[in-house]
C-alpha cells in the first residue's frame, strides 16, 4: 500500500540531488569570494581625491513618484560630494503630479533638469531611460560640454556622499563601474524586508567578488552604476541606439551582460565600513509580502525568461556557469518551499513515532537517500551561517540571529514570485500583449539614515567651532537637567540665536529658515488638529508634490512623527524655524 511516507520518500530523490548539486554550486562561490579578497587593496582618502572628476550626469526614471522625488533630488543633491554632476529626472506626460514634483525641485537646482518622454506611460523603465539619453544630448549641445560617465538610479535612493568619488576612481580602468547596494535596516518584525537586507548583504560581500575574481559578468544593480561614454556609445552602435533595451524588464542586468560580452572591463567596488557606515547606495526595498513578490516576479522575469529569449544557444554555451546561476532559480524558486514541507512533515512524523515508541517509518523507505539529503543539509547549515555572518557585518548580531527564519520566509515570496512570472510571462506571449515596467510603491528615508548614530548637539558646537570644549563642559555641568542645552548657551551669552539654529540644521539634516510668505497657504495651517499643533508645538503651512510641508522650532522626535501621520495621508517635510519666527506665524495663521 502507498502512504505518505512513501510519496515522501520518492519526492526525497530529485530534491535531494537538486539541493546538494545547488549546494555545491553555492560552495564554489564561497571558495572564489574567500580567494578574492586575498590581498585586497583600497584607496586611502588621498587616493580618490588625486583622481581629476570626470563630469557626470545620473539618470533617474520616474513613474507615479511625486511623493518621493522632491526628498530623493533635495537630499542628494544638497548631500554628495562631487562637483561636476548634473541630475536627469524622465518623466510621463500623463503622471501630471509627478511632472510638477519635478519642474519645483528643477526651478530650486540648477543641476536637476527634467525630460518630459514624447508618450505616455508606463512603458518600461529602460524606455524611459533611453529618452532621457536624448535630453542629455540636448543638454550637451546647448551648453557645449560633454559626459564622461552616466549612473542610474531610482527615485527611493540614498546615494552615499562619497560615491561618486569611488566610482570617479574606479572608472580609469573601467568602463562600467558598480557601487555596493544595500537595504536601509528596518526592526526586525519586518520580516519581509529583513529577507532583501539579508540577501543583499550575502550577494554583494559574496557573490559579486567571486564573479569578478573568476572573470564573470557583473550584472548592473540598476541603481548606482556608472557607464562609461565608451560603453553606451558602443551600447548603441550595437543594439540600433537602443543602450537600454525596451522591452527588457531588467534593462540593468542585460547591460552588465552585453558591456561584458564586448570585452569591456568591469568593476565591482567593495562593501568598506568608512566614517561609520558602509560606502553603498541605500533605500527601503518593499516592506510585506505582497510588494515583496511583485517586485520580484519583475526580477525572475527579466533575469531568467526574457534572458534566456535574448541570448542564443552559442552565447548561452560560452557563459554557460553565469548563467546556470542566474537561472535557476526558476526552478529552484519552485521547489525549494516543498522542502520546507518535507522536512516539516519528517520532524513531526519523528516526534509522532518517539512518542508512541513505534519506528519511524519515513527512516525505513527512504533510507537510501539519507546520505544525500545529510550532505545537502550540511551545507544548507554552512550557507545560512555565510548568510548570518554578511548580515551581522552590516546590520548587527541581534538581526542575524533571525537569519533562518528570514530564509524560510525567502523561500515562500522567491516561489510566489517565480510563479507569478511564468504566469504573466506565458499569457503575455500567447496573447501578444507587451510586458509592462511593474512600479512598487516607495518610501524615501531620510538622510540620518545614513547615520548609524546621530552627532550630539555639543559634538556639532565645538565641531564647528561655536563655542569651545570647556564651554560645554561648563554648560553640561551646570545647566538645569530641565534646561536645553541650546537655551541655556544662549543664556549665557556664548553664541546667539542664529548659530543655535544652524547647527541644530547641521546636526538634524533638516532645512532651516522662515517660510517665503507665497508658500505659506492659510488653509493648510489649519489642516491639523490644534490639540495636536499645540502638542508638538508644529505649523504646517504648504502641501506641494504630494508632501505635507511643516515647521517648527524644534527637531522632530520619532514620537512627534509616529503621531503626526496618524492625521495626514501625505509624506511629511519639516522645515527648522527659530521660536520668534515660529511664534509670529502662529499668530498670523492660527
Amino acid at each position: 500500500m502507498v502512504t505518505a511516507d512513501h510519496i515522501v520518500a520518492a519526492l526525497l530523490i530529485p530534491l535531494a540531488v537538486w539541493i546538494l548539486l545547488n549546494g555545491l554550486d553555492d560552495f564554489v562561490i564561497d571558495i572564489a569570494a574567500a580567494c578574492s579578497y586575498w590581498k585586497l587593496t583600497l584607496p586611502s582618502e588621498a587616493d580618490l581625491d588625486a583622481v581629476p572628476q570626470r563630469q557626470m550626469a545620473i539618470f533617474v526614471a520616474l513613474w507615479k513618484e511625486h511623493r518621493v522625488i522632491q526628498k530623493m533630488i533635495e537630499n542628494n543633491v544638497t548631500q554628495v560630494r562631487y562637483d561636476n554632476v548634473e541630475f536627469f529626472i524622465g518623466v510621463y506626460p500623463n503622471d501630471g503630479p509627478t511632472v510638477s514634483a519635478v519642474k519645483e525641485a528643477s526651478s530650486k537646482y540648477p543641476n536637476v533638469h527634467y525630460a518630459i518622454l514624447p508618450h505616455d506611460g508606463p512603458t518600461s523603465k529602460a524606455d524611459n531611460l533611453n529618452w532621457i539619453f536624448q535630453r542629455m544630448l540636448l543638454f550637451e549641445q546647448d551648453h557645449g560640454i560633454r559626459f564622461d560617465m552616466v549612473l542610474t538610479h531610482d527615485a527611493e535612493d540614498l546615494m552615499d556622499p562619497d560615491a561618486l568619488r569611488w566610482i570617479n576612481y574606479y572608472a580609469q580602468w573601467n568602463e562600467m563601474v558598480q557601487i555596493p547596494v544595500l537595504a536601509l535596516p528596518t526592526p526586525v518584525k519586518e520580516i519581509s524586508h529583513g529577507v532583501y537586507c539579508d540577501e543583499f548583504a550575502e550577494f554583494q560581500f559574496k557573490d559579486m567578488h567571486a564573479r569578478q575574481w573568476m572573470g564573470g559578468f557583473i550584472p548592473s544593480n540598476g541603481v548606482g552604476t556608472g557607464f562609461s561614454r565608451k560603453a553606451l556609445e558602443a551600447l548603441a552602435a550595437a543594439h540600433n541606439n537602443r543602450i537600454f533595451e525596451p522591452i527588457c524588464l531588467t534593462e540593468d542586468y542585460e547591460n552588465g551582460f552585453r558591456i561584458r560580452r564586448m570585452g569591456m572591463p568591469q568593476k565591482f567596488i567593495p562593501i568598506m565600513i568608512r566614517h561609520g557606515r558602509p560606502i553603498a547606495t541605500r533605500e527601503f526595498f518593499p516592506r510585506d509580502f505582497h510588494s515583496a513578490v511583485r517586485q520580484r516576479s519583475r526580477w525572475v522575469t527579466g533575469i531568467t525568461l526574457q534572458s534566456w529569449e535574448f541570448h542564443g544557444f552559442h552565447e548561452t554555451l560560452r557563459w554557460a556557469y553565469w548563467f546556470w546561476r542566474d537561472r535557476k532559480g526558476v526552478i529552484g524558486n519552485l521547489v525549494t518551499p516543498l522542502t520546507n514541507v518535507i522536512f516539516v512533515y519528517g520532524f513531526l512524523t519523528w516526534l509522532w513515532a518517539q512518542a508512541m515508541h513505534q519506528a519511524w517509518g519515513l527512516a525505513s523507505v527512504a533510507a537510501n537517500t539519507w546520505q544525500a539529503c545529510a550532505a545537502g543539509l550540511g551545507l544548507q547549515v554552512f550557507h545560512v551561517g555565510i548568510r548570518c555572518w554578511c548580515s551581522n557585518r552590516i546590520y548587527g548580531l541581534q538581526f542575524a540571529c533571525f537569519v533562518p527564519v528570514r530564509v524560510i520566509a525567502g523561500n515562500w515570496i522567491n516561489f510566489f514570485a517565480t510563479w507569478k512570472a511564468v504566469q504573466t510571462y506565458t499569457i503575455c506571449k500567447i496573447t501578444g500583449r507587451p510586458l509592462r515596467w511593474v512600479k512598487t510603491e516607495h518610501n524615501y528615508p531620510s538622510r540620518s539614515a545614513l547615520v548609524t548614530e546621530r552627532k550630539p548637539l555639543g559634538e556639532v558646537l565645538t565641531g564647528s567651532q561655536w563655542i569651545t570644549k570647556e564651554q560645554l563642559a561648563e554648560a553640561l555641568a551646570r545647566k538645569p537637567a530641565t534646561q536645553k542645552l541650546g537655551e541655556y548657551l544662549i543664556a549665557r551669552g556664548w553664541m546667539n540665536e542664529d548659530d543655535l539654529y544652524a547647527a541644530l540644521s547641521l546636526q538634524s539634516g533638516l532645512p532651516c529658515g522662515r517660510p517665503d510668505e507665497e508658500t505659506v497657504s492659510p488653509p493648510v495651517t489649519r489642516s491639523l488638529p490644534m490639540t495636536i499643533v499645540k502638542k508638538w508645538q508644529v505649523l504646517p503651512f504648504r502641501i506641494a508634490g504630494g508632501e505635507l510641508y511643516i515647521a517648527g522650532p524644534d527637531p522632530p522626535s520619532p514620537a512627534m512623527e509616529s503621531d503626526l501621520r496618524r492625521f495626514t495621508r501625505f509624506e511629511i517635510r519639516f522645515q527648522l524655524l527659530k521660536p520668534a519666527d515660529f511664534q509670529e506665524l502662529q499668530e498670523r495663521y492660527l
